[in-house]
């Protein structure tokens, strides 16, 4: 007989900025409404199936809010605004950001909506009712495909199609509520009838060898760079974990068996961390156990669990090739054809364990994400999720089984683990690149201010910064830094991993660190490089001198990054800025009836230049010209930049008391080239 130990990893960020309650992306509640609800109801068809679910508590946290109704993320906003009442910015930004999901499964099946996103392509104009249908399938193409079918008031909906009212939205957004009020109560169900083993992460998902000792990345990579601080803060990692099981004992009733590390993250002293905390079993990567044994992987090592050290946890250790088989190559199978591929891989995995290591039952381990696959899945994953267990329940040669039911049997010794996550074995993704190594030490910075100044608060304030610096803890704004993975939103998560360490230093009283208000993100150039078609010179009296004044100079979008949902309630000081340069100076021409009101109330300006080190350099009076229009002309000599070089900056405007009032670009800096004026006739048009 084979056990198989199947855990579902439920995961997302921790989105709110704790300081305004906004949630910078949608993808907490998009994902309810779809998976969270969905993927453990379905278990109800199956009762002999076992399976563990490990929630997240980052994630079980936001969930509550949106079910409470306390959340709120842009998206949601700009959804349930009615569509006639819609900004032209408002309108714009629906038709930008109304259409994330994957074309082939979430959009082409649906007449209306595939209609609206080729209008998008084709930069068709959106009227009121085309916004309205928008805001509708933006949602209703996300929610829980079983529901799509069995709920009467969405299969209305699919089958109205187009033309839809705003009670149509007011409909929508009452069956929202509805399945996020069901998640958790669900989930909490499923573990009382004991068929789901509920597991946890460390509550807001860091890598917890890391916040052990950051050096852990080098036992993989012993020459590599490194951040210049040595982040050593085992406290924290305990403190993460204590956490996530008070959480998960107060919302099911009882304390979880066991843990999946953040990324299947570990490490001897993280180990030893967990064990004391007392839970009873952790899982990682086969690549970990082989380098752990220093010996290729092999049927009769990987098919059994182990105990670390001589008191710890059981560990076990995720079958690689089958768990990607379900994270991304079943996606493209027919349902009933991959699930019996994927039954037949079990067995045989049984065999070969059966036939070398002496005669004893196999435990595979499958694991993977419980979320992401389902979007490029035909049927929202349903059909392939139905024919696998029921694959599995006819399977006389296979027992499916809890992680801790797995856990239980005879374990071998493993004295030591290799330091590394699932993939590659390493840390690399989240400390290895120069833009994860400056993220690593403004985290050190933060934290050594709060060691500082925490007895110097109030309680609350005390508490709040070290919420902050947790959050800023997680693994997730690391793995977005570096050229090893980008998203459309990687300007958002760079954004608030700084938002949370600028609360902290509020929260503690202190000036943030100038750095956090300029981009960490150094790769890719995309459309923040500036190219000004040509040297300007112009006269500093704020006002368009001549026609031909700024002629050469370039006009870059100033819109926030599409998570970003202050921008609906808040109006923007600077509403269009124009770049140039001239031989030996940046020129900036700055419009908005806001920000000539903040500077008769005392506001400054001040220039970002990014780079290594973060400069402010406060604009100069005789380097202004202010009328109807701000111009100004920024010496390259004051920035300290050389001709042929490259310059990356930010504006800020900033109060009598040094806030920060508004950031343009938002979350970034532009990239410019600095001319050499020898070279000028030939690399420019003059």
């Amino acid at each position: 007989m084979v056990k198989l130990a199947l855990l579902w990893h439920m995961h997302q960020p921790y989105y709110e900025d704790l300081a305004t309650g906004e949630h910078i992306l949608p993808w907490v509640r998009l994902h309810a409404i779809k998976d969270y609800w969905g993927m453990v109801a379905l278990l109800r068809e199956f009762p002999r199936i076992r399976v563990t679910f490990n929630l997240v508590p980052s994630l079980i946290a936001q969930v509550e809010a949106f079910a409470a109704d306390r959340a709120r993320d842009r998206h949601l906003a700009m959804g349930l605004k009615p569509a006639a009442a819609l900004t032209p910015d408002e309108a714009r930004w629906m038709v930008a950001n109304g259409f994330h999901a994957p074309y082939d499964q979430m959009i082409r099946p649906y007449p209306r909506y595939a209609e609206l996103h080729a209008c998008r392509m084709e930069r068709r104009a959106f009227g009121a009712g085309d916004l309205r249908d928008l805001q509708v399938w933006h949602k209703l193409a996300w929610m829980d495909p079983d529901l799509l079918t069995g709920d009467q008031r969405l299969s209305a909906l699919i089958t109205k199609d187009r033309d839809y009212h705003e009670g149509d939205k007011a409909a929508l957004r009452e069956v929202e509520l509805e399945l996020l009020k069901r998640v958790v109560p669900e989930y909490r169900a499923a573990g009382e009838r004991g068929q789901v083993e509920l597991a946890t992460s460390p509550f807001y998902h860091p890598i917890l060898p890391l916040l052990c000792d950051s050096d852990a990345h080098l036992r993989a990579h012993p020459h590599a760079a490194r951040p210049q601080v040595r982040f050593q803060r085992p406290g924290d990692a305990r403190l993460q974990i204590d956490r996530a099981l008070a959480f998960h004992e107060r919302l099911f009733g009882s304390r979880p068996k066991g843990m999946w590390p953040s990324e299947g993250s570990v490490s001897d002293e993280a180990v030893r961390l967990i064990g004391d905390a007392g839970l009873q079993w952790i899982a990682t990567d086969e690549d970990i156990l082989s380098r752990s044994l220093s010996q290729p992987m092999r049927p009769e090592l990987l098919y059994r669990p182990y105990r670390l050290g001589e008191r710890g946890p059981v560990a076990l250790f995720r079958d690689h090739g089958l768990s990607d088989r379900i994270g991304f190559h079943y996606k493209s199978w027919e349902a009933t054809a991959a699930a019996d591929d994927f039954v037949g891989r079990v067995r045989e995995a049984g065999r070969r364990f059966a036939e070398n290591g002496g005669g004893e039952g196999a435990t595979v381990t499958v694991i993977l994400d419980g979320e992401n696959a389902w979007e490029h899945y035909p049927g929202g994953g349903r059909p392939f999720l139905r024919a696998l267990y029921g694959a599995l329940d006819r399977a006389e040669d296979i027992e499916t089984v809890t992680m801790a039911e797995a856990a239980a049997g005879p374990a071998q010794a493993l004295p030591s683990l290799f330091p590394g996550s699932w993939i590659n074995a390493d840390f690399y993704i989240w400390i290895g690149h120069r833009d994860d190594h400056r993220a690593w030490d403004q985290l050190s910075a933060a934290r050594a201010a709060f060691d500082a100044r925490a007895g110097a608060v109030a309680a609350a304030a005390r508490e709040r910064a070290l919420e902050e610096i947790l959050i800023a803890e997680g693994s997730d704004w690391y793995w977005w830094y570096g050229d090893d993975h980008s998203s459309d939103h990687d300007a958002d998560f760079d954004e608030l991993f700084r938002r949370h360490l600028r609360n902290a230093y509020d929260a503690l009283g202190v000036p943030a660190p100038e750095e956090l208000f300029a981009t960490n993100i150094s790769t890719g150039s995309g459309p923040d490089r500036l190219e000004p078609s040509g040297l300007v010179t112009i006269t500093l009296d704020g006002q368009d001198t001549s026609y031909l004044e700024w002629v050469g100079a370039v006009a870059p979008t100033l819109a926030r990054p599409g998570g970003a949902m202050q921008e609906v309630a808040t109006a923007s000081l600077v509403t269009e800025v124009r770049v140039a340069v001239s031989r030996q100076a940046l020129c900036l021409r700055l419009t908005g009836s806001g920000l000539f009101s903040e500077v008769q109330n005392g506001a400054t300006l001040a220039l970002i230049v990014a780079g290594p080190e973060v400069r402010v350099v406060p604009f100069e009076r005789s380097w202004l010209g202010v009328g109807s229009i701000f111009e100004a002309a920024i010496p390259f000599e004051a920035l300290g930049v050389q001709p042929g070089g490259e310059l990356q900056f930010g504006i800020q405007v900033r109060n009598g008391a040094n806030t920060v009032l508004e950031s343009i670009p938002h979350g970034r800096c532009w990239t410019i080239a600095v001319p050499n004026p020898e070279a000028a006739s030939t690399n420019w048009q003059v």
